[in-house]
């Protein structure tokens, strides 16, 4: 195997390097002219498939960056986008000349009708709405046209107004009857009292209002939050909006490819150290506001397990505050408002992926990535014991390799778990996102005698074959490999190797994530000789792409499990596929590798999980529960008449209390910590509270539950096996 995987990436960085880039002369000295000339003078000589940068190109840009800045529709006018359109096929010749007319139009229109839609907005807030009146509101914006005039826009911001203080009015009045119910008295506009509801500090104030009353609250409420929102998009300057248009532009090569202002530079450093301050999660741009895509363990969210991936955080407040409505916002711009200071609170209203709304109070703290190292656990069932390790994504630190990283660790607890006496290993990829590919080779190579894991391609370039030489085997045992829709990069790496060698048996999702490409960090300061405008920030750009052992690239279809099993996420969009302008799916040659002859009933044993899973009634109730989510989920139509809205929220609530009963499930397995890590809960209870609740989460996994039943069926080779054991030892 090669020492270093980014050799292959940096002979391509010193050609785009030594291509002696530069920059034209600007009359002005303008930092933005420079900025979009030298990305795409990286783009064009660096990414692994370049874009042809003509009509088509700009047509995307154009569609794309009017949606980015306005997804709602809410500030342009049709006659705008009129004028717009006069730049919609000339944008790649404006790139090519460096020329930001098209950019400088867009955003000075923007700000003049943001200014407008802070006027729209205070004189529809002045009125009452009428919740009786039976009206809705579609919140599908893509294929809604633009307002034709300001009366039409005007009457699209009342139903957004009416909408947004619909949940808002619900809350008041549920907060209102719970107090009166309490015995403070009773009022003839009381409504159906929700008793499940938590009487916050405002229901002495409620308790006495009218529902009148209560509506006009319920318009204050929102226009304090527009007000804040308005303020907060004030404080950002051109260059924050020029950012935005150029990753607009960098986004239509692949969604991995990503520019770094300076300042989200620092954060992105930060985070590749391993600690920061927020809430723990992570989130990605939805219309509405910001969807949660990953949630770190060990951190404020995981801790109270407050949210879950698929909800969307719609409003978010500090500390008590009036919330501000991040739909519409710039993602960047929504993560300012969520992270802050360790110990203060960030109150986040939340769409569930049930589609019931909740306010959800985060105490932030500092986020350690303990939580994404490598952990296991013994799994005792009947007189058998068995081995489980976690891996949460696959690290590195890459200025020193020698540190720890999670081959190493693996191996230390594949060690450990053997010695504990594991007769079978689960080795959990569900929710990995990747890393190092070198942690990967090195990683497979514990499970295999020798050969290849991996191949690499660069643009125009031949394979490269990462192997494993080492012909030791740490593991011979049963292996499997669990998996799930967000099972990505590095993790679809060695699963697929496990997969193609027949070394494992994966279960899971349909198909992982199906990310097939390589990403690298370059600071755009490194290719300029000279520079007077400060940082440039940073550039991340896929270079390279994954294959199989066997030719085909992960890209797209990712690594189809051996054994299919559904779960909460098997119907939501979360995929590679799923994302906007991936790099397409090929294949290559495969490698020359031979599959391993240690199991004598593969086949069988798949066959029988299969049919164990088609029986399981928790396994029909999961699927049951990925329908019903994928059904809220595309349900575009919302009712603004509150015996409706009210309803359609009482029985989305009974639904989803039906499905909780997936999380009463007991597999009966007893899980257990290492002795090593045991003796380490005396001195640290935070990481006793830690794997206890992990326990108890494996212990209600039918997942898990399989996967020992699987380790269970597998037959060894015994002369394989044996002979490979005196290998280790000899």
């Amino acid at each position: 195997m090669k020492k270093n995987f980014a050799f292959g990436f940096l002979i391509i960085l010193i050609a785009v390097a030594s291509c002696s880039f530069t920059n034209k002369s600007f009359e002005t000295n303008d930092k933005d002219k420079l900025l979009l000339d030298l990305i795409t003078y990286v783009l064009e000589r660096g990414h692994y498939e370049p874009k042809d940068i003509n009509d088509n190109f700009s047509a995307n840009i154009y569609e794309d960056f009017i949606d980015v800045i306005d997804p709602t529709k809410r500030y342009f006018l049709e006659s705008d986008i009129k004028e717009f359109e006069q730049y919609k096929y000339q944008i790649d010749d404006q790139i090519k000349n460096t020329d930001i007319t098209f950019f400088n139009l867009v955003y000075q229109r923007l700000m003049k009708r943001m200014d407008d839609a802070k006027g729209i907005y205070k004189e529809v807030l002045e009125k009452p709405f009428d919740f009786n009146a039976n009206e809705e509101i579609t919140i599908d914006y893509k294929d809604q046209p633009f307002a034709k005039n300001k009366k039409e826009l005007k009457e699209r911001w009342r139903k957004q107004l009416k909408y947004n203080s619909l949940s808002v009015f619900d809350n008041k009045i549920k907060i209102r009857d719970k107090a009166i119910a309490a015995g403070t008295g009773k009022s003839e506009d009381l409504v159906s009292v929700d008793t499940s509801v938590e009487l916050p500090k405002e229901q002495s104030e409620l308790k006495n209002l009218t529902v009148a009353e209560v509506e006009k609250k319920s318009r204050e409420t929102t226009e304090n939050t527009l007000d804040e929102f308005f303020d907060f998009v004030d404080d950002l300057e051109r260059k924050d909006w020029f950012v935005q248009y150029i990753n607009t532009i960098v986004d239509e090569f692949d969604p991995h490819t990503f520019y770094f202002a300076p300042d989200e530079k620092d954060k992105f450093d930060i985070s590749m150290s391993g600690k920061f301050e927020g809430i723990g999660a992570r989130l990605q741009k939805k219309p509405d506001g910001a969807k949660v895509v990953e949630i770190i363990s060990g951190g404020p969210v995981w801790r109270a397990k407050s949210l879950e991936v698929g909800d969307e955080i719609i409003k978010v407040g500090q500390a008590g505050e009036e919330p501000i409505d991040i739909a519409g916002m710039r993602i960047d711009d929504a993560i300012k408002l969520i992270k802050g200071p360790e110990g203060t609170v960030v109150d986040l209203t939340v769409r569930k992926v049930d589609g019931t709304v909740d306010v959800v109070s985060i105490t932030r703290d500092v986020v350690e990535l303990e939580e994404s190292y490598a952990k296991s656990a013994t799994v005792i069932k009947d007189d058998r014991k068995f081995g489980l390790i976690n891996l949460p994504k696959f690290y590195v630190d890459f200025d020193d390799y020698t540190n720890r990283n999670a081959a190493s660790d693996v191996a230390k607890e594949v060690d450990r778990l053997k010695q504990a006496g594991a007769e079978g290993l689960i080795l959990d990829l569900r929710d990995n996102g990747g890393g190092s590919l070198k942690t990967v080779v090195e990683m497979a190579g514990l499970f295999i005698k020798d050969g290849p894991i991996v191949q690499v391609r660069s643009s125009g370039q031949g394979k490269e074959v990462h192997e494993d030489k080492d012909e030791r085997i740490q593991w011979d045992g049963p292996l499997v490999i669990l998996v799930n829709e967000l099972s990505a990069s590095a993790s679809e790496i060695l699963a697929a190797a496990m997969q193609d060698y027949k070394r494992a048996v994966v279960i899971g999702s349909k198909q992982t994530f199906g990310k097939g490409t390589v990403q690298n960090v370059i600071p755009l300061d490194n290719i300029v000789r000279s520079n007077e405008h400060g940082d440039l920030g940073a550039i991340k750009l896929t270079t390279q792409k994954f294959y199989r052992i066997n030719g085909g690239s992960t890209q797209l279809e990712g690594v189809k499990s051996d054994i299919v099993v559904p779960d909460r996420y098997s119907y939501i969009d979360l995929g590679e596929r799923d994302q906007e302008n991936p790099l397409g799916w090929d294949k290559i040659s495969p490698a020359d590798y031979k599959v391993w002859d240690g199991y004598i009933d593969y086949e069988e044993t798949i066959a029988r999980s299969k049919a164990r899973m088609e029986g399981n009634p928790q396994i029909k109730l999961i699927e049951e529960n990925a329908r019903w989510l994928r059904d809220q989920q595309n349900e575009t139509t919302v009712s603004l008449n509150y015996d409706s809205y009210k309803g359609l929220q009482e029985k989305n609530r009974q639904r989803s209390n039906y499905f909780k009963s997936l999380t009463d499930y007991d597999s009966k397995l007893t899980f257990e910590s290492l002795k090593y890590e045991q003796e380490l809960f005396t001195q640290d209870p935070i990481l006793r509270e830690k794997r206890d609740r992990w326990h108890i989460d494996l212990a209600k996994d039918v997942y898990v539950e399989e996967a020992i039943n699987v380790l269970e069926d597998l037959k060894l080779n015994a002369l394989k096996h044996n002979n490979s054991k005196l290998a280790v030892k000899g």
